[in-house]
């Protein structure tokens, strides 16, 4: 893998730290709340709703990076 590569994966893992940090702290009883229905819902639901969103975070990023 090339240094951009890396450089393009440690920025994206830093953005959702970020977006996932302003969150809980702008928010902190509603995530405790979300937190909370992820852990009472059934383990296929949260499974398909994962699959749903890397896809769609996949696309995104290819969309950015290769169509735009």
């Amino acid at each position: 893998m090339n240094a951009m590569a890396m450089r393009d994966f440690f920025v994206g893992l830093g953005m959702v730290f970020v977006i996932e940090g302003l969150v809980f702290a702008a928010f902190p009883g509603g995530m405790r709340k979300a937190m909370q229905a992820a852990i009472d819902s059934p383990e296929l639901t949260v499974r398909i709703l994962g699959l749903v969103m890397a896809v769609l975070g996949l696309l995104l990023v290819w969309y950015l990076r290769w169509a735009a």
